[in-house]
């Protein structure tokens, strides 16, 4: 991929979890990036949707090789990895960043957006039910624990940017790895 391009995607990534989308306009990337103001419509001639579209599939991407690298472990270490990177997202960040797909979520009226959007979400946690069921949780126990597993965390991220304070996030975390550690099987 062009170095231009992925320094933009990148940037926009960083802009819709700090700013929201409508903070992530062309002139903010730019800035951010510091790329030619030229680039914008030669790496994105479909204008904003198809760079925020770019980061969503770039953070679909970055979610997952995250995520592969407890694949075949136990489960529980699979939603700690999950965890603990939302956590240091929080506080490497000062409270200042949360989930991009969020972002676009919340505040796009582009029906396509929103679909890619649910396409990374069913990604992820379609993904983190695979990771979990190879880390002993039974099929129903692992598509049940992978879409609370998300929900619960975005939710988390939130209410720990409007605090700006761990108490929720950790609260809830701490639910989410006692009620997985129950649900898998001894070995």
């Amino acid at each position: 991929m062009n170095d231009v391009r992925t320094r933009m995607v990148d940037g926009a990534i960083r802009l819709l979890a700090t700013r929201g989308l409508a903070g992530t306009s062309f002139s903010e990337v730019i800035e951010l990036t510091a790329t030619p103001r030229g680039s914008i419509y030669h790496h994105f001639p479909g204008g904003k949707d198809e760079l925020i579209a770019a980061a969503i599939d770039r953070s679909t991407g970055t979610a997952i090789a995250l995520l592969d690298q407890r694949a075949g472990r136990p489960a529980v270490e699979v939603a700690q990895l999950f965890l603990d990177a939302w956590r240091r997202l929080l506080t490497g960040t000062g409270f200042e960043a949360g989930c991009a797909l969020v972002a676009v979520t919340v505040d796009t009226d582009s029906a396509d957006l929103r679909a890619d959007v649910a396409t990374a979400f069913h990604a992820w946690r379609d993904h983190l039910k695979r990771l979990l069921i190879e880390g002993g949780l039974p099929l129903a126990d692992a598509e049940a624990q992978a879409t609370l597993l998300l929900a619960a965390s975005e939710g988390a991220v939130i209410l720990s940017r409007a605090t700006r304070d761990l108490a929720a996030f950790d609260a809830v975390a701490e639910t989410l790895l006692t009620q997985i550690r129950r649900l898998t099987p001894a070995p």
